[in-house]
């Protein structure tokens, strides 16, 4: 490891993705406290549809991304759905879009949904396009089926955390996104509904995907419900060759997962990520702390207290 842990701290705190999560406190200011299960709080909701759980949820793309590559835009749109309803144990059922650009980037943008539709063995089932001269926008939308729902209400103290990720992909040079769903091919769609089988064996209670408040970000996000803690141990880091911790734990990977696993489960855990040639390694313990930390070898620093730091600022009932 290159970097210190000074600065790879540094890096985290000055992430703009994770500090404008804390932007999101706004949602509880004018709804209410979340009960978390039914949302917000979870990268999406819970709806129990006649005995069957229904997980619903729903993303905007970074309008810079937006003008900057539509078609990776669009791709995106569906991808980061997709992996919100697998990070709440769902297999996803559908995407519906909200398209705002001229003709020709929104159908740039259509072509980047559909191919990623494919990838992922998603159909979108509908949206709404108006056509508009000024700057574009992207939203999309996403619904699937979650027998036993995944939830950080059930992330507790003792658990392990799993990191798991795919790793054979290349750092964009101009946005933090590491794409890797190039080289997983038509592996992608199975990748993303294995945590859907690990939640029903009950391997995993409660998991986040890696958005683009970064690893360690999320992993904040993860910990605020229960004001819980974790020091994660950079060494055994799942990451890719040659990009800096500093680059790695500030993107957005295509496929990457924060898993809170049960004791006793880690080895069948990490050993369902490696049958598929997935990256996974247990990185830290949760603790009731409510402090999230790193480490490298005899080196340990804070990167935060969840008392002194609002992340989501998202109040809990």
């Amino acid at each position: 490891m290159s970097e210190g842990l000074d600065e790879i701290v540094a890096s985290v705190l000055a992430n703009p993705g994770l500090r404008s999560k804390a932007e999101i406190g706004l949602v509880s200011d004018v709804l209410g406290a979340s009960d978390w299960l039914g949302g917000p709080g979870d990268d999406g909701a819970v709806v129990d549809a006649g005995g069957t759980k229904v997980v619903g949820c729903g993303e905007a793309i970074f309008p810079p991304f937006v003008a900057a590559d539509p078609h990776a835009a669009g791709f995106a749109a569906v991808l980061t759905n997709v992996n919100d309803m697998a990070a709440m144990g769902a297999v996803p059922l559908g995407i519906v879009d909200t398209v705002v650009a001229t003709p020709d980037v929104a159908r740039t943008v259509l072509a980047g949904m559909r191919e990623a539709s494919l990838l992922y063995d998603v159909p979108v089932i509908g949206g709404h396009l108006t056509i508009h001269d000024g700057p574009p926008a992207v939203s999309a939308f996403g619904v699937g089926h979650a027998p036993v729902p995944l939830s950080v209400i059930r992330a507790a103290p003792g658990q392990s955390l799993v990191v798991a990720a795919a790793l054979d992909g290349e750092m964009r040079p101009d946005f933090p996104y590491f794409p890797a769903f190039k080289s997983r091919g038509d592996r992608c769609a199975g990748d993303v509904r294995l945590l859907a089988e690990l939640a029903a064996a009950g391997v995993c209670v409660a998991a986040k995907d890696i958005s683009m408040a970064g690893l360690l970000g999320s992993l904040a996000m993860l910990l605020e419900h229960g004001d819980l803690g974790v020091t994660v141990d950079l060494d055994v880091l799942p990451a890719p060759a040659g990009v800096p911790l500093t680059r790695w734990l500030n993107c957005f990977p295509s496929f990457g997962f924060l898993l809170c696993v049960p004791t006793g489960r880690v080895t069948e855990c990490v050993a369902a990520f490696e049958s598929r040639e997935l990256a996974a390694a247990p990185v830290g313990t949760l603790d009731g702390s409510g402090e999230l930390a790193v480490r490298a070898g005899a080196e340990r620093a804070n990167v935060l207290r969840l008392a002194d730091v609002r992340v989501t600022g998202l109040r809990r009932r």
